[in-house]
């Protein structure tokens, strides 16, 4: 057992503390100078200073990823363009092909058909006030009537047998000396002037041909075009 040293006023002297407020060890004896304070030991060193804890970021917002495109949707998708593609090439195709063949026509203008005179009927064989439909090599129906009895060619007159108004077809009434439309009611005078029905409001006469007899033969000016060449006739 440890002693304790008596005070003056008798009562028995406590042990020393330790400087870091530890109390004595149980084997401490009066006289004994206080237990030394224990000295932490110092770091390594090669011991690194701790790093400082990263700053915290907000974390940036994720935008959110669309949902793929179904194999349906991509086919429909590049359907839909080529076919737009190819209808606004067919477009611009179409307008260059107009515009060049009005600039053919300002720069090349037609020719107009080759015309030449073509046998109707002996002079003879028509008596006045008759009349006779001929047909030119175009397809062109042309009514040819007989007004006067002095056996030139102003006897006769060759006009087309198309109606102006609808396109239908025209005869020489000798009795009543004018070409008749039953269609509307159109009427022509013997020159083809209109003087009756819808041709007469829209001023409109028939087409006129040339015609000329020789040797007791009468003949027509017509187009040609559609007469079968030699090599066909």
């Amino acid at each position: 057992m440890s002693e304790e040293t008596p005070q003056e006023d008798g009562q028995p002297t406590p042990p020393p503390s330790s400087p870091a407020g530890e109390p004595a060890p149980d084997n401490w004896l009066v006289g004994d100078s206080a237990p030394p304070a224990e000295i932490p030991a110092p770091a390594p060193a090669n011991q690194a200073d701790p790093e400082p804890a990263p700053a915290w970021n907000a974390p940036e917002p994720v935008a959110e990823a669309e949902p793929p495109a179904l194999p349906e949707a991509i086919d429909r998708r590049s359907f839909l363009s080529r076919a737009s593609s190819i209808a606004m090439g067919a477009g611009l195709v179409g307008s260059y092909g107009v515009f060049a063949a009005m600039a053919g026509r300002f720069l090349y203008p037609a020719h107009p058909p080759l015309k030449g005179w073509l046998f109707v009927i002996e002079v003879a064989a028509m008596k006045p006030g008759a009349s006779l439909t001929y047909t030119a090599p175009d397809g062109a129906t042309i009514a040819v009537a007989r007004q006067g009895l002095t056996g030139q060619v102003g006897d006769f007159i060759a006009l087309s047998s198309t109606c102006p108004h609808l396109g239908c077809k025209v005869h020489w009434e000798g009795q009543n000396q004018r070409f008749f439309c039953p269609c509307h009611n159109g009427a022509f005078d013997p020159s083809g002037k209109a003087t009756a029905g819808p041709p007469k409001e829209a001023g409109q006469s028939l087409g006129r041909y040339p015609l000329r007899i020789d040797g007791g033969l009468l003949y027509i000016e017509v187009p040609l075009e559609g007469l079968p060449g030699p090599e066909e006739a």
